[in-house]
């Protein structure tokens, strides 16, 4: 696997590690709902929560959170209520982004709380 290839599993696992020194538990990784796939789906005592991981390499030209854009979040939106309904969750819904930015052995995490609302 190249390094580019490497680097989304890397960071879906660097963000997951840092979820759980959190707090949070890990129901599902890469879950998918036909074609869409939500990378980590976590929950604390008040919520669950629907989160996308955008990895890059130290250099980066643009933001990776840029990356989830309107469109994005839809399918995941979609994606997230197909798992509600599939798993029964009555906890409140949240929809997060976590970029991990990697350089070598050192790495950056930023955890985006409420990046984005289930009302477009």
């Amino acid at each position: 696997m190249s390094d580019k290839h490497a680097l989304g599993p890397k960071g879906e696992e660097l963000a997951a590690g840092f979820l759980v020194r959190q707090g949070y538990s890990i129901r599902h990784r890469n879950w998918r709902s036909g074609r869409t796939e939500i990378d980590i789906i976590a929950e604390n005592d008040r919520y669950v929560v629907f989160i996308e991981v955008k990895s890059r390499s130290a250099g980066y030209s643009v933001h990776p959170a840029e990356a989830v854009n309107v469109p994005k979040q839809r399918t995941i939106i979609f994606a997230a209520s197909n798992y509600i309904d599939t798993y029964v969750i009555e906890k409140e819904a949240r929809f997060d982004i976590i970029t991990v930015i990697i350089s070598g052995s050192n790495y950056e995490i930023d955890h985006i709380e409420n990046a984005y609302y289930p009302t477009m």
